[in-house]
C-alpha cells in the first residue's frame, strides 16, 4: 500500500513496485496528486482508492480489506508556509493521518511501514552541517514539528504494539512529475522558468543551502528500507550529502537548460518565515545500513527534469499528497 501514491514521489514508488510485480493499492485523496501520474501503473497491478488519511475509520477499513505486507506512507501536507499559517491543518494531515495509518497497519498485521519524514525541517537551525541522525531535532516550522511528532508516534507504535516502522528523512526531492506551479519544489519552478524565458525568483539573499536529491534515489531508498531484514536504526537521512546554495542552483539550471546566465539572473524577494538558512544531510548511515548507491549527480537530474517539463507533463492541484 502506498499512501499519497498519486503524488510526485509516491507515484514513482508505485511505478517501481509494479515493475517488480507487486500488487499495489494506492490511497490518495487527490488534493495534490493526480490520477495521470498513475497512468502507467493502473491496470498493471495497481489500484487507486480515493481516501483522506484523516478519516480513521475509512483508513482502517481499507487496510483490513487489502491487508498489505508493506506500507509506504507518503501522504502529507508538505508546504512549510501552509504549516506556519494553518498549523491545525498541517497537524491534522501529518500527525492524525500518520497515527491512523500506523494503527491500521498494526491491525492489518503489516510486516513493515516505511514512513516519510523531512531531513531539513526536522533538524531546524543547527551548526552541524551536514547533519547526521544523531543531532537532536529542533524544528522551527510547524511542518517540521508535525513530522517529528509523527516520528515519535512511529516509535511509540513500535514500543507498545510491535509495529515495525522505518522512517526516511528526505532532503529536497526533485524530478519529473513535480509541479512547477507549486511552492515546495524550487527546482521544478526554476526549470519551468528557464524553459519559458523567465528569470527565477529568489527569496532572501540566495545563499541559503539545501541538499537536492533526485526522485529515483528516494525510490531506491524506499525499496531498500522495505526489504532490509533488520535495520539497525529507525531513522535514516536520504539525500546526497552535498550542500548547494539557491544561487548555485540557479546557475546550474541555466547551464543545464542552455540558457544565457545573464538572462537568468535572479529576481530577489524578501525571505520567507520558517525557512532554514542551511540544510544538508549526512547520509552515511543510510548508505551503510541500506546499501544505497551513490546519488544521481545534480547535472544529470536537472537534465532529466528539464526533459520531462519540455515534454509537457500534466499536474494535479496543489495540495496535500506527495
Amino acid at each position: 500500500m502506498v499512501t499519497g501514491g498519486a503524488g510526485f514521489i509516491g507515484s514513482h514508488v508505485v511505478d517501481a513496485l509494479v515493475n517488480e510485480g507487486a500488487d499495489v493499492l494506492v490511497v490518495d485523496d487527490l488534493s495534490g496528486g493526480t490520477g495521470s501520474h498513475l497512468d502507467s501503473a493502473l491496470g498493471r497491478g495497481a489500484k487507486l482508492v480515493e481516501l483522506d488519511v484523516r478519516d480513521g475509520a475509512a483508513v482502517d477499513e481499507v487496510f483490513r480489506s487489502f491487508r498489505p505486507e508493506v506500507v509506504f506512507h507518503l501522504a502529507a501536507q508538505i508546504d512549510v508556509r501552509v504549516s506556519m499559517e494553518e498549523p491545525a491543518r498541517d497537524a491534522a494531515v501529518n500527525v492524525l493521518g500518520s497515527v491512523n495509518v500506523f494503527a491500521a497497519a498494526h491491525a492489518a498485521d503489516a510486516r513493515r511501514v516505511v514512513n516519510t519524514s523531512t531531513g531539513g525541517a526536522i533538524y531546524g537551525a543547527t551548526e552541524v552541517v551536514p547533519t547526521s541522525e544523531d543531532v537532536a531535532p529542533n524544528p522551527i516550522s510547524a511542518y517540521g514539528l508535525s513530522k517529528l511528532t509523527a516520528e515519535n508516534y512511529a516509535r511509540w507504535f513500535g514500543r507498545m504494539r510491535g509495529l515495525d516502522v522505518v522512517t526516511l528523512r528526505y532532503g529536497n526531492v526533485y524530478g519529473p512529475r513535480q509541479d512547477p506551479r507549486g511552492d515546495a519544489g524550487v527546482i521544478a519552478i526554476f526549470c519551468n522558468r528557464a524553459l519559458t524565458g523567465r528569470r527565477p525568483v529568489v527569496y532572501g539573499d540566495g545563499r541559503q543551502t539545501r541538499d537536492y536529491v533526485f526522485v529515483s534515489d528516494i525510490v531506491a531508498a524506499n525499496l531498500a528500507a522495505a526489504s532490509a531484514r533488520k535495520p539497525a536504526h529507525g531513522e535514516y537521512n536520504i539525500g546526497t550529502g552535498t550542500e548547494i546554495s539557491v544561487l548555485e542552483l540557479a546557475a546550474a539550471v541555466a547551464a543545464a537548460a542552455g540558457v544565457d546566465p545573464a538572462a537568468f539572473e535572479p529576481e530577489f524577494s524578501p525571505g520567507r518565515h520558517g525557512e532554514l538558512t542551511r540544510s544538508c544531510l549526512d547520509v552515511s548511515r543510510a548508505r551503510r545500513d541500506l546499501g544505497l548507491s551513490p546519488p544521481i549527480p545534480l547535472a544529470e537530474g536537472l537534465a532529466r527534469t528539464l526533459e520531462a517539463l519540455a515534454q509537457g507533463e500534466r499536474w494535479g492541484r496543489r495540495g496535500a499528497s506527495d
